[in-house]
């Protein structure tokens, strides 16, 4: 955080609330220089966690999914609605928000491209079925 409250107890928030670093003004441009510099040498990119459930393991950094130990092949389109299916922990995820989170902004929202997708991941992960179809709600994977 770059910012004029300087205070101890100000400074303790920002880092409380998540702030790396937190730099009030005024400063020396060197420190900011070598503040940036420090947080560059850190480890890299957090890897984002693996996803299980139902037997289904969806790697999101490597873009991988398998089911029993055996690998899934899945279209851009399929892995990202299955990750907002596993992201959403058994909840039942819309449609809509299926179409904003894998699709763009330029998709017919009348379209039946989501069922269809379903259709396909369905067929993909085998059997037994795990997407529970929530009449007039939307999808979820199916509780054990």
């Amino acid at each position: 955080m770059l910012t004029a409250a300087s205070e101890v107890d100000d400074r303790v928030d920002g880092l409380s609330l998540g702030a790396d670093d937190y730099l009030p003004k005024p400063f020396v441009f060197s420190e900011l220089v070598a503040r940036v510099r420090a947080l560059a040498r850190r480890s890299g990119a957090p890897v984002p966690p693996v996803l299980e459930r139902r037997g289904i393991r969806l790697d999101p950094y490597r873009r991988k999914v398998a089911r029993d130990g055996h690998e899934v092949r899945l279209t851009k389109k399929e892995f990202a609605v299955l990750e907002e299916l596993m992201r959403a922990e058994g909840g039942v995820v819309s449609a809509e928000r299926l179409l904003e989170r894998a699709w763009d902004e330029n998709i017919d929202p009348f379209s039946n491209i989501v069922r269809v997708t379903m259709a396909t991941l369905r067929r993909k992960l085998g059997q037994p079925p795990v997407i529970e179809t929530v009449t007039g709600s939307g999808y979820r994977l199916e509780a054990l």
